[in-house]
């Protein structure tokens, strides 16, 4: 199923700047996932038209655990650009006020 394949929502400084100012919100999604596919997926479970998606392969690092070294695991980081008027509902449904 494409839900398996979007791993998380990434929250940095940079990410929240974009959010706010464009209205783009990046994804951390599997590595075989194509542009329309990614598309696809935010205006199903979204519902939301989407402007563009564009995507890159940051470089992989690598890691060492005593004498062996290894790599981490290879992602695909997906912006996805939304029009002004429409939010993701991301942020409403995880937090709650306890008073």
């Amino acid at each position: 199923m494409i839900i398996d394949n979007v791993k998380s929502l990434v929250l940095t400084e940079k990410t929240t700047r974009l959010i706010e100012k464009y209205d783009s919100y990046t994804f951390d999604v599997d590595p075989r996932l194509t542009k329309p596919q990614i598309r696809q997926f935010f205006e199903a479970v979204f519902k939301v038209k989407v402007l563009s998606v564009n995507t890159h392969r940051p470089p992989r690092q690598k890691r060492r655990l005593g004498s062996s070294q290894g790599y981490k695991t290879q992602y695909k980081r997906a912006i996805v650009t939304i029009p002004k008027n429409q939010k993701l509902n991301i942020f409403e449904d995880s937090f709650t006020v306890i008073n």
